[in-house]
């Protein structure tokens, strides 16, 4: 299968690269490539629900990608749902890894799993141009790991799958785990201790009014500062720069300098203002926002014959329209119209 033609450095100016109203510059896509999932996490599902959207095919996504990385696109991390159960995965990682950027560089390109299928497919994904992997875990123990996913003996295997992907060089490997108070706030110090031993980035984030069911509450959010200071009873910690002004957690290491924590608290220390991200669905529409109310249909602009150079005006348009920040805890505060595992995380 042919991919869209890379990009070349002379394309688009750095005037005319993706920017939103509020002078953001947009460098971040995320593509949901599926939204199945083989975990029914008690905070993100309420039921055995499948897919709800349709998936593109691989060669429709490659193309919605390619005119995104023409507009200045730089990373792409690929989500879903569990991205591990879309067939065609490694095809449409090996087009991807041929684009270049409008800078004429490789494209970083990343993915978010529950980890339960990547101990045998880690080398794969590595070889086909994966350049790191981000695990999401909310649980140490094993007992609460099965509780959280509703999932048997699967513990173990996703631990097989980090060990792996640090094996295969998918580094540096993120381990996210998001944080419920009275659900698994208890399990905070044993992650500061997992990033110690297993060589891993842990990071908490702050649950967000993301699930299918009426879960979310401010009082079950557990805050940056509750858990910096939990993480320093295992050993005290020292601020450590931001690799970047849009990167989303703040980041930490212990005093000895071994092992490091994240912290992503977009309820209680919202990074909007740095925001350079949107999102791209299953099923082809474009989400400036996790909390958007508003989807905007890229791929019915396929299926209606549009041009490269109209959708790609679509897209800017689209973009430029990005909201200034979202309204967690405020008065009016709507959910998105779509829960997270149908969103992409």
């Amino acid at each position: 299968m042919a991919a869209a033609s890379p990009t070349a450095s002379s394309a688009v100016t750095p005037a005319a690269r993706l920017r939103d109203s509020h002078g953001r510059v947009i460098h971040d896509l995320r593509v949901s490539i599926t939204d199945r999932c083989n975990y029914r996490c008690v905070y993100c599902r309420t039921g055995e629900i499948g897919a709800q959207y349709p998936e593109l095919g691989i060669d429709e996504y490659l193309r919605l990608i390619g005119l995104f990385v023409s507009l200045g696109i730089e990373k792409v991390r690929l989500t879903g749902g569990e991205p591990l159960l879309r067939r065609g995965l490694l095809e449409l990682l090996r087009e991807l890894a041929k684009m270049r950027t409008v800078a004429g560089e490789p494209l970083d390109l990343a993915l978010t799993t529950n980890g339960h299928l990547l101990d045998g497919l880690a080398a794969p994904l590595k070889a086909a141009g994966l350049n790191r992997v981000t695990v999401s875990m909310d649980a140490v123990d094993a007992e609460t790991f099965e509780r959280i996913t509703r999932v048997p003996r699967s513990f173990q295997q996703v631990v097989a799958g980090i060990r792996a992907a640090r094996q295969a060089g998918l580094t540096p490997l993120k381990v996210n785990c998001v944080l419920l108070r009275g659900f698994n706030d208890n399990e905070i110090e044993g992650f500061a201790r997992f990033a110690r031993e297993e060589g891993v980035v842990v990071r908490f984030i702050e649950f967000m009014p993301l699930e299918e069911d009426r879960l979310w509450s401010p009082e079950i959010v557990v805050p940056l500062k509750e858990i910096v200071e939990r993480v320093s009873r295992v050993m005290p910690l020292r601020p450590l720069p931001p690799n970047e002004a849009s990167e989303t957690a703040r980041r930490y290491t212990f005093e000895d300098g071994v092992g490091e924590i994240g912290i992503i608290a977009p309820v209680t220390q919202a990074f909007c203002g740095a925001c350079s991200r949107v999102r791209l669905t299953s099923d082809g529409k474009i989400r400036t926002c996790l909390f958007s109310q508003v989807e905007h249909d890229l791929y019915g602009r396929i299926r209606a014959g549009e041009s490269d150079a109209e959708i790609r005006d679509y897209i800017v348009r689209t973009v430029h329209g990005k909201e200034a920040r979202h309204h967690i805890g405020e008065p009016g505060f709507l959910k998105p119209s779509r829960s997270m595992v149908h969103i992409g995380g």
